[in-house]
């Protein structure tokens, strides 16, 4: 962010003019007068108003900035949110139905988001939009609306959480025919990078030039990189941010996969954050770490005065343990998200909690006291992290609120063996409904919309036949 200084620049006129600092700011526009003289300072021809899905796919409109500066009323139909990942609109259950007048949604940009969009070629900035209804109300069912839901309801506590994603994901050749298996890039060297890279600076050097596409493009939108590092898989990288408000960082996640996405194709591949993209490597996962705050004194309320964990850190971690098995489908929203919750791969396949242990689901790292903090490692990086971030919040809150108490803290390798979470989506979506705890803090709305559309993309799937079934069945049956 900028400091109060002053920035001289010359007119076309040849005058000189004093910018105040929140012009050279890149994120941080606080009303729309601001907003006029920010993108008039930049010469900014276009802007896209994005919102994201359910699938935390950017939806919206592009117009010229005269258009968005002039009090235009933007909507979207509210469709967008029944759609499945495949573009259909399936028939809901429970107690939501499709409208079929399939009214319209209103958008709301926030000004504070507002941002350049570097890879375009004419000067284009973006800002993240809400939505509400006609009445002028939070759309209970809008995934940045969940997600100030569950923080409306730490507030009522007296509460603040805090978060740290980490998003991994896998470069991949390009490949514009579904039915191929996925390959990794050919790097700086030449060849195909294999797996076994994991800290390796040599496998981040393969794609020197990505790299720095990466870190200017998020530098130029204001979105903070604490570290990028290779992971296990080949061609996998992970991408750390710093830790803050859950909204501001789901936003952050937002932005950076669609970053990374155009920085890959910049440079002729695919950036992709399936959960399970390569048969036979590791998953990619966005593992979360989470503290809460007093809001009062700003002090971590999972740690005593004397240093030591408190009874609601620990009651935290049994929320975590007991209710986000039965949200493991916000988490793992996918088919193909199931397909990384495999026993002795490089990912959790429990609800077990240790201390620094990776192979548990939810791991406390090592850390000072005021720093002390649980990750959650079973969201893949194909979730939407307005969603991942409600509902591992969620649990949380519920644990403490409720006083559950976890279990004792894991050892051992925890990731062998059997699979103690839903085994596939329609079992994890049928969780998520039976649990009645959630509808107060994600709302039922939320709850029976979401629940229907997972059960659409089911069935888009199973109207698919796999190479699987051609390989055993085809003259074997």
């Amino acid at each position: 962010m900028a400091s109060g200084k002053k920035e001289v620049r010359s007119s076309a006129n040849g005058r000189k003019i004093r910018a105040p600092a929140f012009l050279k700011n890149l994120r941080g526009v606080r009303n729309w007068k601001e907003a006029g003289a920010w993108l008039e300072w930049r010469g900014i021809e276009d802007i896209e108003c994005i919102t994201p899905d359910l699938a935390g796919v950017p939806r919206g409109k592009m117009m010229p900035t005269s258009k968005f500066t002039s009090n235009t009323s933007l909507s979207l139909p509210s469709a967008l949110f029944r759609q499945t990942i495949s573009g259909d609109y399936p028939e809901e259950t429970g107690d939501f139905r499709y409208d079929p007048h399939d009214g319209d949604l209103k958008l709301l940009p926030d000004l504070s988001t507002l941002s350049p969009v570097p890879w375009e070629s004419d000067p284009t900035a973006q800002v993240i939009c809400d939505i509400i209804g006609s009445n002028g109300q939070a759309v209970p069912y809008a995934p940045r609306n969940v997600l100030r839901h569950v923080l409306d309801a730490y507030e009522a506590g007296g509460w603040k959480p805090v978060v740290a994603p980490e998003i991994e994901f896998y470069l991949v050749a390009q490949n514009v025919d579904p039915d191929y298996p996925l390959h990794p890039p050919t790097g700086r060297s030449g060849r195909p990078i294999s797996g076994g890279q994991a800290y390796s600076i040599a496998g981040v050097n393969e794609f020197d030039d990505l790299v720095d596409d990466i870190y200017h493009f998020s530098e130029q939108q204001g979105l903070e990189i604490d570290t990028l590092i290779h992971e296990e898989g080949p061609s996998q990288l992970e991408i750390n941010l710093r830790h803050g408000n859950p909204v501001e960082l789901a936003d952050q996640v937002f932005m950076f996969k669609r970053t990374i996405r155009e920085a890959a194709l910049k440079h002729g591949m695919y950036a992709t954050f399936m959960a399970k993209p390569i048969q036979g490597a590791p998953g990619s996962a966005m593992h979360i770490h989470q503290s809460i705050l007093d809001a009062k004194t700003g002090r971590n309320i999972f740690t005593q005065d004397d240093g030591s964990p408190s009874q609601l850190f620990f009651n935290f971690i049994g929320g975590m343990q007991h209710y986000v098995p039965r949200l493991l489908v916000m988490m793992a929203p996918y088919v193909n998200s199931y397909r990384r919750l495999a026993p002795d791969m490089s990912c959790p396949v429990n609800n077990a909690w240790g201390y620094d242990n990776r192979t548990t689901a939810f791991r406390v790292p090592t850390s000072d006291p005021a720093a002390r903090r649980v990750e959650n490692r079973l969201p893949s990086s194909d979730a939407n992290p307005y969603l991942a971030l409600a509902a591992s919040l969620a649990a949380g809150y519920l644990g403490m609120i409720n006083g559950i108490v976890p279990d004792s803290p894991t050892e051992v390798a925890a990731n062998e063996g059997s699979v103690d979470l839903p085994r596939g989506l329609l079992e994890a979506v049928s969780l998520l409904e039976q649990e009645s705890a959630f509808n107060d803090v994600l709302g039922r709305e939320f709850i029976a919309n979401y629940c229907g559309v997972k059960r659409g993309e089911f069935e888009t799937f199973m109207q698919v036949i796999s190479p699987w079934e051609r390989e055993y069945l085809l003259l074997n049956v």
